[in-house]
């Protein structure tokens, strides 16, 4: 019996057409195995395409699917039609305002985040690892959403998978990036010279910061949870030679 592909799904995006995607339901084999749809993890091409055709078919059948090169920035692209995979922007957000785009991120640990102004019609996906959500990639998503009509207020966001704060130790350097910025309330102490950095509350507080609604955190810790989720850490914890990508994909 073949498994089905898990979608997870967030309340405060209840009606938008959406879904959070773990490695359930996939073909591919070895230490990728499942709904890896990520081309650099060393995957056989035609396994990738099959995920990602099995991945935009559980959320969005019949959309058609865009996506990034991802460099950890806090750049945003306003799509209006798709573009080939080949000619992909370099950037870690996209947003859009046309019917029949999904749009999807990639992550292994980082933060995907997925917004909606159902009213202005108006989506936008976002690739938030700590670099990105320092550097501000959620404000540039929340601003290229309002010039296309959504307002601030009435934009829902929700933060899926990502690593928990118990399962990502930093250390000193790390931390002091983050000074002025109250950045107590992200950091448990650890082992000595190390703290556990809290990304997702991290993200939430961007979210809130920008202006946005409503913010659901889904609480999932890639890391933690091997059989349903692919983790960039863990693969380097464990010395494998390469790791899957997982998506988030949203569309009105």
């Amino acid at each position: 019996m073949v498994e089905p592909v898990e979608v997870i799904r967030a309340q405060a995006l209840d009606g938008v057409a959406h879904g959070f995607l773990g490695r359930r339901g996939g073909v591919s084999t070895g230490i990728v195995g499942g709904l890896n749809v990520g081309r650099g993890a060393d995957d056989d091409d035609e396994a990738v395409t099959e995920n990602r055709r099995r991945a935009c078919s559980a959320v969005q059948p019949g959309a058609r699917l865009v996506t990034l090169y991802q460099v950890h920035s806090a750049d945003c692209v306003t799509v209006a039609e798709p573009w080939a995979e080949s000619e992909r922007p370099h950037a870690d957000a996209l947003v859009t305002d046309r019917p029949g785009l999904l749009l999807g991120v990639v992550t292994a640990d980082c933060a995907p985040v997925l917004l909606a102004d159902r009213q202005a019609g108006v989506v936008g996906a976002a690739h938030a690892g700590w670099k990105g959500a320092h550097g501000g990639v959620i404000e540039s998503t929340v601003s290229a959403m309002e010039r296309l009509g959504a307002r601030r207020e009435a934009i829902a966001a929700a933060i899926g998978p990502c690593i928990a704060q118990a399962s990502y130790e930093v250390g000193d350097d790390f931390r002091a990036r983050f000074a002025g910025e109250g950045a107590a309330r992200f950091f448990a102490k650890g082992r000595a010279g190390h703290y556990q950095f809290d990304l997702e509350a991290y993200v939430a507080r961007q979210l809130q910061l920008a202006g946005v609604g409503a913010a659901e955190s889904l609480g999932l810790d890639t890391y933690g949870d091997n059989a349903r989720f692919f983790s960039y850490r863990r693969a380097t914890h464990r010395n494998e030679a390469n790791y899957g990508r997982q998506f988030s994909l949203i569309a009105l």
